[in-house]
Order: C-alpha cells, then sequence, then structure tokens
C-alpha cells in the first residue's frame, strides 16, 4: 500500500515549455482537475489554501466504514442502532430515529445519496465506537494518505474549528478511495434512494451531473455556509487509445448548486479534449529484459505494478518518446518491486516524468559454479 501512496503525491503538472493548455476561468474558491489514469493534474487554483469540506468529509468517513467492511469489523446487513445525538444531527438528514435498527447498507446510502448526517453519525458510533474514537481514526487515516493539510474534527463535516482540508488533499483521497474500494464505488452513482417510512421528498443525490452526464458516476457533494456549494465529480470515457480514461474535478466554494455542477462539469470536458491519455505500458509488462549476472535466470522484467500512462496535450502525443537508465552490470539476487531502474519519458528534449522501473519477479542467487563463471565473464568483459 505505501508503493502507492508516494506517486499519488507526487501529482504532476505538465510545466510551461510542453505547452500545457490554458484552462477554463472556473467561478469557485478553489479548484482542481485531476487526470486519476495518469496521476497528473491537469489544472488547478489554489489547490493548497485551506477550505471547510462540508460533507466531503464523509468521503474520509466512507473510507473508513469500507474499510471496516473489508476487514469484516461490520457487514451490510448488520442492523446498527440510531442512538439520540445520531437522531438530533443538524443538517441533511436520512431521516432515521432511535426506534429504528438500520442496516449498514442503507446507512451508506443514506449518507451518500441523502447526504445525511444522521446516518454518517450512526455509520460512525458503529465503526467506531464513539464518534470522538472515529474522528481519531479520520486523522490517523488523514496522515496514512499523506493529507498533509487535513484536519477533521467531526464525521459529518458541519463547521468547527480546525476542520479543514484541500483541493490537493481531496484529490488524493478521491483517488485511494476509488482505487481501494472499487467494490463500493456503486453507491456513489446512485441517483434515488430512501430509507422505508421516510419522507420522498428527500430522495434525490444532489450530484446533478448523475443525472446530466452518462459519464459521471459519483462522488460527492458538499454546503455549508462557510464552505459553499462544494463538487467532487468524477467521470470515466472510452477513447481508443485509452478506454475507461478516468478524470476527478473538484470545485469548492462555488455560488449554488447550479454553479458547481456547471463549473465541474466544464473541468470535466476541457480536461478530456484538452489533453489525451497516452498508455505507453499496462501493469506489469515489461519495459525491458535485461540480462542478469550471478542469478537463477538470465534475465530479469522490469516495468511498473501500475499502467504508465501519460496526459499530453491533444495532438502532441507522437513527440512522446521513452529513456531507461538502470543499473548495469544487474547482479542477482533481486526481489520482486526492487527498484533496478527509471524510465524517463520526453517531449522533445522536455522530460516530462521520471518513472521508478521494478522488478516484477523474483531473481534468486545462482549456485557456487554459476556465480563463479559469470565472476569470469564480467572480468573478460
Amino acid at each position: 500500500m505505501q508503493a502507492l501512496i508516494a506517486p499519488l503525491l507526487a501529482f504532476f503538472c505538465l510545466s510551461a515549455a510542453a505547452q500545457a493548455p490554458q484552462p477554463p476561468e472556473v467561478a469557485a474558491r478553489s479548484y482542481l482537475l485531476l487526470d486519476v489514469s495518469a496521476n497528473q493534474v491537469l489544472a488547478a487554483r489554489d489547490p493548497d489554501s485551506p477550505v471547510e469540506p462540508a460533507s466531503l468529509t464523509k468521503l474520509m468517513t466512507g473510507y473508513l466504514v469500507f474499510e471496516a467492511l473489508k476487514n469484516k469489523k461490520i457487514d451490510l446487513k448488520q442492523a446498527l442502532p440510531v442512538s439520540e445525538r445520531a437522531w438530533k444531527m443538524p443538517g441533511s438528514r436520512m431521516f432515521i430515529d432511535p426506534k429504528m435498527q438500520v442496516p449498514v447498507d442503507d446507512l451508506i446510502k443514506g449518507m451518500i445519496v441523502q447526504s445525511g448526517n444522521d446516518a454518517t453519525m450512526a455509520l460512525a458510533e458503529g465503526v467506531g465506537g464513539t464518534a470522538e474514537r472515529f474522528v481519531e481514526l479520520m486523522n490517523q487515516q488523514a496522515k496514512v494518505l499523506g493529507l498533509k493539510n487535513t484536519g477533521y474534527r467531526n464525521p459529518e463535516g458541519l463547521t468547527a474549528p480546525g476542520h479543514t482540508t484541500t483541493a490537493r488533499d481531496l484529490g488524493v483521497l478521491a483517488t485511494r478511495l476509488m482505487h481501494d474500494f472499487p467494490e463500493y464505488l456503486h453507491y456513489y452513482s446512485i441517483k434515488k434512494y430512501r430509507y422505508q417510512g421516510t419522507p420522498t421528498a428527500n430522495d434525490t443525490n444532489r450530484n446533478t451531473l448523475l443525472f446530466r452526464d452518462p459519464t459521471v458516476d459519483g462522488l460527492k457533494t458538499g454546503h455549508t455556509d462557510a464552505a459553499g456549494y462544494c463538487l467532487i465529480a468524477t467521470a470515466k470515457r472510452d477513447f481508443p487509445n485509452l478506454a475507461g480514461r478516468r478524470l476527478v474535478a473538484i470545485v469548492l466554494g462555488a455560488s449554488s448548486e447550479a454553479a458547481r455542477a456547471n463549473e465541474a462539469q466544464k473541468l470535466l470536458n476541457w480536461g478530456f479534449t484538452a489533453y489525451e491519455g497516452l498508455k505507453l505500458f499496462d501493469a506489469n509488462q515489461a519495459v525491458l529484459e535485461p540480462p542478469v549476472w550471478k542469478g537463477t535466470a538470465d534475465t530479469i522484467k522490469l516495468g511498473q505494478i501500475q499502467p504508465i500512462v501519460l496526459a499530453v496535450p491533444a495532438g502532441s502525443g507522437a513527440k512522446v518518446k521513452t529513456q531507461v537508465a538502470r543499473t548495469d552490470p544487474l547482479v542477482a539476487p533481486f526481489t520482486k518491486g526492487q527498484q533496478l531502474g527509471t524510465l524517463k519519458i520526453l517531449s522533445g528534449d522536455q522530460v516530462l516524468r521520471e518513472v521508478p522501473l521494478v522488478a516484477l519477479e523474483a531473481v534468486g542467487q545462482a549456485g557456487i559454479f554459476g556465480r563463479a563463471w559469470d565472476a569470469i565473464r564480467l572480468w573478460i568483459k
């Protein structure tokens, strides 16, 4: 897991030398457009400025709930009690009460689709024992994910001193949520839901892009008076050279529900058209297979455990080339995942990115006679 965190923190922006396209004007306090497939920031304004996340906080709450499900600490069919505290939560609600025992599956839908603060509190208490302990878990997980400028004070996102984040941190969180828990992402694309016996008028997802753009499949809205109108929208579109290319648009502090949707849609459309995605190598595909000395194999495959994808200005893909720098000679043994080289991705003479190349397989040390023979060969070489 740690191997994934570092590249997510090192979001890459094309330099001016690479003639990055001019992003559109975005009516929001701050924003960030991330190409998840390429792990690149395509455009941003004030991505490190502290902001109140409002209900975008529920992405971290969801992360911990999904982790508890994955670790079998809770079960989707398990019914959780509704405390007085959860019942009396202000703001957006699922409209559950202490007379109910609500399944985790329904509470997740209430938290995501209806943005219910009551459902969120019930889940936090169910996973953490208390809301205070759950908030400790949120802040611990923020550190694990490398969210350097995020602090949580509650699980639902109501305004509180010190409850802040940044667009960049939200980009990391959204990316990790989608990567780590793909089996639960369908919750974020549910358009309508209500728990039995609760008001029909409260059944519609506030992410209006789900109804407008069929390629949008999440993620979360947020709003308080202090935070303004916020939206993290993600879309996945197919292209001839890259199927399933995914972008995330983060819009913070817009003036209205309509404005946050329009600005996010604007960013997504611009990102998909202004930049093209290039898949250079598949996950676990050998970039090269150099010779090995004193090993149990004659060669070793070097590559990456994730696809190597790059986003470049539209029409400039033909200019991209690669170079490899590696240790020579490669003398065994090697462990799987050990870095043995670097792939340089260039456009002309401009280095766009450097990607570590790791051993895709382990190579043991040869026996005494094999090592002796290769020692002679190396000496002659």
